[in-house]
């Protein structure tokens, strides 16, 4: 089986961390449902906004409020900061252009 350090001593990496930082980049761009889990987690945990944790799980900002009402969390209501609110607008601007491109 093939080991970090083997990936490191083939000169393939500079280091352990740059392997686990690569591996955790394909990760999550290839496997949705660890995007949401680890979304929900840190909206759950890090008091991050629903803005950003849309992000993070690459869906829409109404897509990761019904995510969350399935998942039993219940989304909290207004930014609490000027930040917060600011990319609550952004991400809610981005939404509404991808939705007019589709029609």
């Amino acid at each position: 089986m093939i080991n970090v350090q083997d990936l490191v001593a083939a000169h393939l990496y500079a280091s352990e961390e740059a392997v686990l930082q690569d591996a955790m980049r394909l990760l999550l761009r290839e496997r949705s449902d660890v995007r949401i889990g680890l979304a929900i987690y840190r909206y759950e945990h890090e008091d991050i906004s629903l803005a950003r944790a849309a992000a993070l799980a690459g869906v829409s900002w109404p897509q990761m409020r019904e995510i969350l009402i399935e998942r039993g969390v219940q989304p909290r209501l207004g930014p609490k900061t000027l930040e917060e609110a600011r990319a609550e607008v952004q991400a809610l601007r981005e939404d509404f252009e991808d939705s007019g491109e589709r029609h």
